[in-house]
């Protein structure tokens, strides 16, 4: 049956290199995902409520943050604020994804759309470098593997809940860190995006050691600044020498 059918053959293909390539990193993320499920509990929030963040908000970083806040009672302007700051990359992600899925049904769009993460992205542009072209399979089978283990990874943590004692103490944050690293570190392929990557992360400690409450958003602008300022004048610092040879 599967011999008469070469599309069922091809969307079978995709939905193993799809979870195949998310794999490693939906392992990579599993104490995140543990820590923010324990962590809710722990800040006061009903196990449904914990694993409700997880299935609707769906964003490790942004979860991490708001539990915290939710936590010690900041003001819901500050939750919102800060919880935009930080998933405000996912808006260059879009940008980026604009051009390959504007032409899909709205429910596609859609889905898409709340299954983008880090992760996600990394893969269907390293697909994308790979191919030559935009897999709305691939970018929807890898997205919701992830979705899955994500939320699979949320249920332990609640599930265990105030069995595990101060959790946050335990450095299971470090997944997002030892997550990130994995997504950039292929990613650098040329020097303005080292320089880039190098810049953010003096300037990140630098300023994380001087006690500076928004040292990821400057290291970041300040990163970016540094790479598309060498990117612009090394071509002109190129043409000089070319020309006094």
């Amino acid at each position: 049956m599967n011999k008469d059918n070469p599309s069922l053959l091809m969307k079978n293909k995709v939905w193993l290199n799809a979870c195949a390539d998310m794999l490693p990193l939906s392992v990579a993320v599993i104490p995140w995902g543990v820590l923010c499920g324990s962590l809710g509990v722990q800040m006061g929030l009903t196990p449904l409520q914990a694993q409700a963040m997880s299935l609707f908000v769906f964003a490790g970083a942004a979860q991490l943050s708001g539990v915290t806040m939710m936590g010690v009672g900041v003001p819901v302007s500050t939750l919102f604020g800060t919880t935009f700051v930080i998933s405000a990359r996912h808006l260059l992600y879009s940008v980026n994804f604009r051009q390959y899925i504007r032409q899909l049904p709205l429910k596609w769009r859609i889905t898409l759309g709340f299954l983008l993460t880090d992760e996600m992205y990394a893969l269907c542009a390293a697909n994308i470098e790979r191919t030559g072209e935009f897999d709305k399979h691939y970018a929807l089978f890898s997205g919701a593997f992830f979705y899955f283990c994500w939320n699979l990874a949320t249920l332990l943590g609640v599930l265990g809940g105030t069995q595990f004692e101060n959790i946050e103490e335990l450095g299971l944050e470090f997944a997002i860190a030892a997550t990130f690293l994995a997504l950039v570190i292929p990613t650098i392929k040329d020097i303005p995006v080292l320089v880039c990557v190098l810049v953010s992360f003096a300037v990140m400690t630098i300023l994380t050691l001087a006690g500076y409450d928004n040292a990821l958003i400057a290291a970041a602008i300040t990163g970016m600044i540094a790479g598309f300022v060498y990117e612009s004048v090394m071509p002109i610092h190129t043409k000089r020498e070319g020309k006094r040879k």
